[in-house]
């Protein structure tokens, strides 16, 4: 497993197939007090869509109720912002990547520093969840 951060996210390769890595995904979010609204399975929805062939690809909705309250109450327009986005997709050596949005890079746009702490704290859960992945094997 490798964890390596990109200019708006965090990104760990795990050495499990694509469904037990999304366990482990939902799992590691719960622990950080987050919940998965959404799953957009783009694999299905390429296939269905455009008849086109893609590999297993999934995006997860995540949000954190009292973290999204903070932030809502701060700038009803952070919505457009909401939930955090996960991905998870197979990769070419039979284990799988998870990807997480960086909070704060997604925020850098926003002209609100009053979002800063909010962001801070969901940058460093998130950041737990990207770890605590590391050692889901």
């Amino acid at each position: 497993m490798t964890q390596t951060n990109t200019e708006y996210g965090f990104r760990t390769r795990l050495n499990l197939p694509f469904e037990q890595t999304i366990e482990k995904v939902t799992a590691a979010l719960k622990t950080e007090g987050f919940g998965v609204l959404t799953e957009i399975d783009v694999k299905a929805t390429l296939k269905k869509k455009l008849d086109v062939e893609f590999r297993k690809y999934v995006i997860l909705g995540a949000c954190n109720p009292l973290l999204a309250n903070q932030a809502l109450t701060e700038e009803l327009e952070i919505g457009l912002f909401l939930p955090c986005n996960v991905i998870v997709y197979d990769d070419e050596q039979g284990g799988s990547v998870v990807s997480i949005v960086d909070p704060i890079s997604m925020l850098g746009v926003v002209a609100n520093s009053n979002l800063d702490i909010v962001a801070d704290e969901a940058r460093a859960r998130l950041q737990r969840v990207s770890k605590a992945l590391e050692t889901a094997v």
